[in-house]
């Protein structure tokens, strides 16, 4: 195994505070290859931080390793560390008020995006091959956009959450990075259970109103990526994901989020009381405050969204769309531009989390220097097939 990688992180994305590396099995289809692990997943015998000084202060360390992990290890890759998380991972940006934000290489001066900070800015930093996260509402596919690399968020539930600590459970994913389609592809030949669907969508469905949320410059940087995918084969055509407007599938994530994540945590804060950082502490507040009717409205129709996203793939289709809607925003800039800016990237990021459906992030786009990501969403369990469909775009270049 190689040198300790906190003598040669020079981007602050692993953490010093819950340090742990384990090398693994040595044989297998990971064997050779380095991994970090988002620090919410437990290690035997070491604690897990999730991001908070006050979380590390009053949990003890873990008797069992998180499964996700073990696989990893058995699999013969080689875990280097643990990285940073946004606080709770209740955040979109990185940029940890207690443990600072990790630098983005690919986009100088801008945030990494949260709340899987650490292991996106490690991936593109070339600091490990690959790199466990977590998804709940964007937190592998939007710092995947914003640092240019891949990232997946898997089909609700397909790979397992045990031994990692939640924030909304109907929504939360564990997700991985990587620089390669080639070793993204071999992690998800590990994680995902019973791997069967490698093979291509006969229908490719352009989001039109998607691509008009994010305005003009962003849709002209993508179009060179619609045209890669395009060119896989497959009749291609737009439409119209909501009838009723992006924006008011956001109104029902918002609350089921919400909701959830206080129904996990609200005990602990209260006893805690944690120092939490700005952002954060607003959000948790606003969570305590929703009324369970405003959950359960938000319940069905969360069930509305999910059969109109079944009908509109079917078995056969993958939906095309941007991401985010722009590069990654400036570091420290003002909360006001930054929670607008979170606004509309949920918009895009909760269509694949209300309908449990798998979302891969291509780094195709390029704006003022800057990545953009493109995305994939495709039918419940096509994950496989995603992973393939980045692979063989990247071969035809």
């Amino acid at each position: 195994m190689e040198d300790n990688i906190l003598e040669r992180d020079e981007l602050g994305a692993f953490t010093r505070h819950t340090h742990v590396a384990q090398e693994g099995s040595g044989t297998g289809p990971l064997a050779g290859l380095t991994f970090g692990a988002k620090d919410i997943y437990d290690v035997a015998g070491h604690k897990t931080g999730f991001g908070s000084p006050d979380w590390l202060r009053t949990h003890e360390a873990a008797a069992k390793t998180a499964p996700i992990v073990q696989q990893l290890l058995d699999a013969g890759a080689d875990l280097v560390g643990k990285t940073h998380t946004d606080e709770l991972t209740f955040s979109l940006n990185g940029e940890n008020a207690h443990y600072g934000t990790p630098v983005n290489v690919n986009a100088p001066g801008r945030i990494p995006g949260g709340s899987s900070s650490g292991s996106a800015a490690a991936v593109a930093g070339g600091l490990v091959d690959f790199a466990l996260g977590s998804d709940t509402g964007g937190s592998v596919r939007a710092p995947a956009s914003f640092t240019g690399i891949y990232g997946l968020r898997p089909t609700h539930g397909r790979v397992s959450l045990e031994g990692a600590r939640p924030l909304a459970g109907s929504f939360d994913t564990a997700g991985w990075f990587a620089r390669d389609p080639d070793v993204m592809e071999r992690v998800g030949s590990v994680l995902l259970a019973e791997a069967r669907d490698t093979t291509q969508p006969r229908r490719l469905l352009i989001a039109q109103d998607a691509f008009d949320l994010v305005g003009h410059a962003a849709a002209a940087a993508l179009e060179p990526g619609v045209a890669k995918v395009s060119a896989l084969g497959g009749r291609v055509q737009r439409t119209t994901v909501s009838a009723e407007g992006l924006i008011t599938w956001l109104d029902v994530f918002r609350p089921l989020q919400g909701y959830e994540a206080w129904a996990q945590h609200g005990e602990w804060v209260g006893v805690a009381k944690p120092e939490l950082g700005p952002g954060i502490r607003q959000r948790i507040e606003w969570a305590s405050t929703i009324p369970i009717k405003d959950f359960e409205a938000a319940k069905a129709k969360r069930e509305e969204i999910t059969e109109r996203m079944k009908a509109l793939l079917r078995d056969d289709a993958v939906l095309v769309l941007p991401t985010v809607p722009d590069i990654a925003p400036l570091r420290d800039a003002d909360p006001k531009s930054t929670e607008d800016f979170r606004t509309r990237a949920l918009t895009l990021l909760c269509i694949a989390g209300l309908s449990r459906l798998p979302q891969i992030n291509l780094p195709l786009g390029r704006l003022n220097g800057c990545p953009i990501g493109l995305s994939l969403i495709g039918p419940r369990d096509s994950d496989m097939m995603l992973l393939g469909m980045a692979r063989r775009i990247a071969d035809s270049r």
